[in-house]
């Protein structure tokens, strides 16, 4: 697992059944040293080469089960161990072409522990630096060069 919150491995364009490419993927470990459940995720937009995915277009995968936003808002049981990396997949016709390409992501997430003012809309905007600059609290805007081949 790579030190970096984007992984460098994982980033590949995704086919369906018929050999269409429909999108692609990519991985992010959790920078956090207790996991935590996918109710306390807080998901960002993914800007590529500019190019803004909402986390609607959005779907998380954790041990092969796959999740969308609100389906993860509502999971209470599922817990993302941080020994683990989750893989996003992002629905984009035609995927990405072959090269180098940025990727800006951010998320974020609640803990039950951490004072009020941490917790606020702003401190867990998963789009925006936090005010108070915790990485280690998945509270920052990630950023990476990766290549598809």
């Amino acid at each position: 697992m790579d030190r970096q919150v984007i992984q460098s491995t994982g980033f590949h364009n995704i086919k369906d059944s018929t050999g269409k490419i429909t999108g692609f993927t990519f991985r992010v470990r959790l920078p956090y040293y207790r996991g935590v459940y996918l109710s306390q995720l807080r998901p960002g937009t993914l800007f590529v080469d500019g190019e803004k995915f909402t986390k609607d277009e959005i779907t998380w995968v954790f041990g092969g089960e796959e999740y969308t936003n609100e389906e993860m808002a509502e999971d209470y049981k599922t817990h993302w161990c941080p020994t683990q990396t989750a893989e996003l997949r992002v629905a984009k016709e035609g995927g990405l072409a072959q090269g180098f390409h940025d990727l800006k992501y951010g998320f974020s997430f609640e803990s039950s522990y951490m004072p009020p003012f941490l917790e606020s809309d702003e401190a867990l905007d998963p789009d925006r630096e936090s005010p108070v600059f915790m990485p280690e609290f998945g509270h920052h805007v990630n950023e990476r060069r990766l290549l598809i081949v």
